[in-house]
Formats: C-alpha cells, sequence, structure tokens
C-alpha cells in the first residue's frame, strides 16, 4: 500500500462540526414535519454539498408532506449554525491538529463545504495553517461527494495519482466519492455525532479499514510504508 498523499473529510474528521449541524438540522426539519433517526439522516444526507443537500431535502418534502421546503428554511438553518459558531461551540476533533503535524506526506482537505464556510471553520480550529493552500471545497466542481469530482480534483492539485491517495472519511458519501475516484479510504468514527455503530454502515460502503479516534489514526499511519 503505497500512499503519496492523505485527503481528509474536514467535517466530523478535523472539526466537529457534524455535531452542530445534525443538531440544528434534525431540529429545524422536526419543526416542518419531517422526522429522521439519527442514523438514517446520517446515511442519506451527510457528506453532501449544501446545494445537493437542499435538493435532495425539497424532494423529499414534497414526497413526503405534498409541499417545498417552507421559504427561508435554508436561511434558517444557516443563521442557527452560525449563531452556534459565534458562541464558541467549534472545536477540532480530539487529536487531529497533532496528528495531522506529524504526518509527512502531501496532505489536503477536500470537504463538500463551501469555500468560505470551510476556511472559517478551519482558521476558528487552528487548522488552517496545516493545510493552506491545499483546501478544496465541493464548489470547486460540477458534482459533489458521492461523485469522484472533487477528489480527483485534488489530485491533479497534488500531482498524486489516484491509487496513490488515501482519504479518510467519515460519511457514506464521501467513501463512496473516494472509492469511485480509485482511491483507498479509511472511515473514521472519531467525530462527536459517531459512534462504533456506525463502523458497518462505513465498511459496506467500501472503507478498508477503521479508525476509533485520531490516537488509533496516528498509530496506524506510522506503521504504513509511505512516501512523499
Amino acid at each position: 500500500m503505497l500512499v503519496k498523499a492523505i485527503l481528509f473529510d474536514c467535517d466530523g474528521v478535523l472539526v466537529d462540526s457534524e455535531v452542530l449541524s445534525l443538531k440544528i438540522e434534525l431540529s429545524a426539519l422536526s419543526e416542518i414535519g419531517l422526522d429522521y433517526t439519527h442514523d438514517a439522516f446520517i446515511d442519506r444526507y451527510m457528506g453532501m454539498s449544501g446545494d445537493d443537500f437542499y435538493s435532495a431535502l425539497e424532494a423529499e418534502c414534497r414526497q413526503r408532506l405534498g409541499r417545498a421546503l417552507p421559504v427561508g428554511f435554508r436561511e434558517t438553518c444557516h443563521a442557527r449554525y452560525r449563531a452556534a459558531l459565534g458562541e464558541g461551540e467549534l472545536r477540532a476533533v480530539p487529536g487531529a491538529a497533532s496528528a495531522v503535524e506529524r504526518i509527512g506526506q502531501r496532505k489536503a482537505v477536500a470537504s463538500s463545504s463551501g469555500t468560505d464556510g470551510l476556511k472559517l471553520k478551519l482558521s476558528l480550529t487552528g487548522l488552517w495553517e496545516a493545510f493552506a493552500p491545499h483546501v478544496y471545497s465541493a464548489d470547486l466542481v460540477s458534482r459533489g461527494k458521492p461523485a469522484p469530482d472533487l477528489f480527483l480534483h485534488v489530485a491533479r492539485e497534488l500531482s498524486v495519482a489516484p491509487e496513490h491517495c488515501l482519504v479518510i472519511e467519515d460519511s457514506v458519501n464521501g467513501i463512496c466519492a473516494a472509492r469511485a475516484a480509485g482511491m483507498q479510504v479509511w472511515g473514521f468514527l472519531g467525530g462527536g455525532h459517531m459512534g462504533e455503530s456506525r463502523g458497518p454502515y462505513l465498511e459496506r460502503a467500501g472503507a478498508s479499514k477503521l479508525l476509533s479516534d485520531w490516537s488509533h489514526a496516528t498509530q496506524v499511519l506510522s506503521s504504513l510504508p509511505m512516501v512523499a
């Protein structure tokens, strides 16, 4: 297994933002009559770009409730999320910063988050400088995860063949995207929204290994024959 570059998802892998997003989105959806279990919502939507996510919600709302999403629904969710950020609720996933510092290979962030939000989250958690300028948003490609476009774009920017890229992801959509790009992919369970029960979902999507947290990830990564 020759790994020349490591590509990190952001939300739920580096930054513990999925906890906030899930809380806000599930609450807002319940208010309009769309209820989901935690696992069902994660499997269906987590890892999508913002545009794809709200388009899918619109279709679901019409199918289940026979009506469109309320006017301003997306803006309401964004306002609640910004308020949470303003209150200092965002944290890096424990151990992420020290783990990233130890990696000598080329590395990048490949995230479904929008460009501005991605920079804000990484900056607030002290991770921006560890990756810049190799921070890539789904805004840069025509199709977000689970399509492979973003990962292939990042591989080209790093000048690394897809088969020599290792992706660390926490979502089914992200793992499917990495597999479609011809990359190796490991599932990460260390985000606050995850747990060991999520492991089988990631394995079924194609993750070849599961990482319980960043301490575990550091041990496994250090044992791999990697080249810069």
